[in-house]
């Protein structure tokens, strides 16, 4: 199998990771599927991965084709020059904008750390079918823009806000994941990472590098009528 390159150079590459891979092998699922080893036999080359996204995420990830282009993004997301958009659909009507700033303690972690991120509503619907204990479905489609890099962060910070994201089986609701896998066929986490922006690491010129919405999602959008709000500008 072939990974999707959305972007390359001679000094990085970026890629579609599909849901349920991980960047690189762990020891969490050795024989999970990873895009590192088959983005290096791909490309027959070495890869260093510069950041990473959750399993059942989909979407951008950064790999440099050097330690040094690795370093210098590194440090660019730690300094919080990159800006990254993710789509979600989330359980409930969400305000039109806010901020999350909300501490929690990742996983494998005993203290709390800092956590923000920025949201936008970009359509919601309603649903006549009785979900849990109301007799109807009501659901967003979330523009969020982390200003930190927490891991699980927007997956957290949705349901601090009592509007987690559909397909979520550690924070989310399951009443609403079954619903999604009985009615609409659609059984993974409706996260997905769509845009990243960075300077570049030799150029410095400011690179955009967008995903697209994997397609049993884009009909879903279709059917909900959000076709006109997938796309936005960073």
């Amino acid at each position: 199998m072939k990974l999707n390159i959305l972007y390359g150079d001679n000094d990085l590459v970026a890629i579609q990771k599909p849901c349920g891979w991980f960047v690189h092998q762990t020891h969490l699922d050795r024989s999970a599927m990873c895009c590192m080893p088959v983005l290096r036999n791909q490309l027959g080359q070495w890869v260093y991965p510069v950041h990473r996204l959750d399993r059942g995420t989909s979407g951008v990830v950064l790999f440099a084709l050097r330690p040094e282009i690795a370093r210098t993004l590194g440090a660019a997301f730690s300094a919080r020059q990159v800006k990254k958009e993710y789509l979600a659909v989330v359980r409930g009507y969400l305000p039109d904008k806010g901020r999350i700033h909300h501490a929690y303690c990742p996983p494998n972690t005993s203290s709390p750390v800092d956590a923000v991120t920025d949201f936008h509503c970009k359509g919601t619907v309603e649903l006549p079918y009785p979900v849990g204990r109301y007799e109807t479905a009501r659901y967003s489609l979330m523009r969020a823009m982390p200003v930190t890099g927490r891991q699980h962060q927007i997956r957290r910070h949705c349901a601090h806000l009592r509007h987690p994201i559909i397909g979520d089986v550690r924070y989310g609701d399951r009443h609403h994941n079954r619903f999604f896998q009985s009615h609409f066929e659609i059984d993974r986490l409706l996260l997905m990472a769509t845009r990243i922006g960075f300077a570049h690491p030799t150029s410095g010129t400011w690179t955009e590098i967008s995903a697209p919405i994997p397609s049993p999602i884009q009909r879903l959008c279709q059917q909900f009528g959000w076709e006109s709000d997938l796309e936005d500008k960073l």
